[in-house]
């Protein structure tokens, strides 16, 4: 317990000085983020990613807290998709990818011998998923971070309650370190998380969760993963709903994520994080009393409901701008070639 106090101060500590320090030489290199209003430093999720894996390999080589068999594999994984993100955050990577590169690594982190091939191979699906979630979450300030923590207590303390101490350690060291990042990230932002931090993040939860509910009933695992990831899972179906129904790029970026729309709706930066973060929670809290059998899992249906609820109501909230119409010369052209 007082192991676990010290490794998330630590963490916190460690993720905020990170933060501060990296962000100078990110604007000199160039490493920004243009998507935002200002161009904004990348480097948040690069001091996460370090403070995180510092803090949990002196618990594991010094023995207070080991991660346990298959964490280690685990951890370093995660930080392969996390050098993905450093690499797409650096130039513009395609996707497929980024997807592509998400799914060789949770292909060696499924515990397939106790979830079963056909599981294995949705508990994988699951991850890469949850992974681009949390990238697309990282689409206003604060937002990514701040699900993120809450998410890393949900999964923490499901896997507490597997007596997984070593996992439960990890994931309250994440939540530090996103606390410490989330101090230079509120809005206004001064870092972002950028999509190694955002990658990282989404693997590692989504990962350390499989790895805690393998073995159980896969049905009432479905229920569980869902609630914990209920908004990142939200914002990508919104936002491919969305692009499908307007007849827009799936991949092409675009004002049309949860946050955008609240923003549309009138509400601030800070009340449009606010209004997803107890979201979250609630979704987050439904889940782990679902995990340890103190509501029964149909609870999961009003988590579903809520989530559909959100996307169809934010899908009537206009964030497209009318469509750019063709210069005269092109037009001219056009007509010329149509006779």
């Amino acid at each position: 317990m007082l192991y676990g106090i010290v490794a998330a101060s630590t963490a916190f500590l460690l993720a905020a000085v990170l933060a501060a320090l990296l962000r100078m030489p990110a604007q000199r290199i160039g490493l920004l983020d243009r998507r935002w209003q200002r161009p904004v430093p990348v480097v948040g999720g690069v001091a996460v990613v370090l403070a995180t894996c510092a803090v949990a390999a002196v618990g594991n080589r010094a023995g207070f807290a080991p991660l346990g068999d298959g964490v280690g594999a685990l951890v370093c994984a995660a930080v392969a998709v996390a050098g993905l993100g450093l690499i797409a955050d650096l130039r513009r990577v395609k996707m497929r990818f980024l997807v592509g590169g998400t799914a060789i690594a949770a292909t060696c982190v499924v515990p397939y011998g106790e979830t079963g091939l056909v599981v294995g191979v949705l508990a994988v699906g699951w991850i890469v998923f949850v992974a681009v979630g949390f990238r697309a979450l990282d689409h206003a300030d604060a937002l990514a971070g701040t699900v993120g923590v809450v998410t890393a207590f949900g999964s923490g303390a499901v896997a507490a309650a597997e007596v997984l101490d070593g996992l439960a350690v990890l994931l309250s060291v994440l939540a530090a370190a996103l606390t410490g990042f989330l101090m230079h990230n509120w809005p206004p932002a001064r870092v972002a998380l950028g999509s190694c931090g955002s990658l990282f993040t989404g693997f590692l939860l989504a990962s350390t969760t499989v790895f805690a509910r393998a073995g159980g009933d896969p049905v009432s695992g479905a229920g569980v993963l869902f609630s914990l990831a209920a908004v990142a899972g939200a914002d990508v179906v919104l936002v491919l709903l969305s692009r499908r129904l307007a007849g827009r790029p799936l991949l092409r970026r675009g004002p049309d994520h949860l946050a955008h729309r609240l923003r549309r709706l009138g509400l601030t930066p800070h009340g449009a994080v606010v209004i997803l973060a107890v979201a979250a929670f609630s979704a987050v809290v439904v889940g782990v009393l679902v995990h340890v059998g103190w509501v029964v899992q149909s609870a999961v249906l009003w988590v579903a409901g809520g989530a559909l609820v959100i996307v169809v109501g934010l899908l009537c909230v206009p964030v497209y701008g009318p469509r750019r119409s063709a210069s005269p010369q092109v037009t001219t052209q056009l007509r010329v070639r149509n006779g």
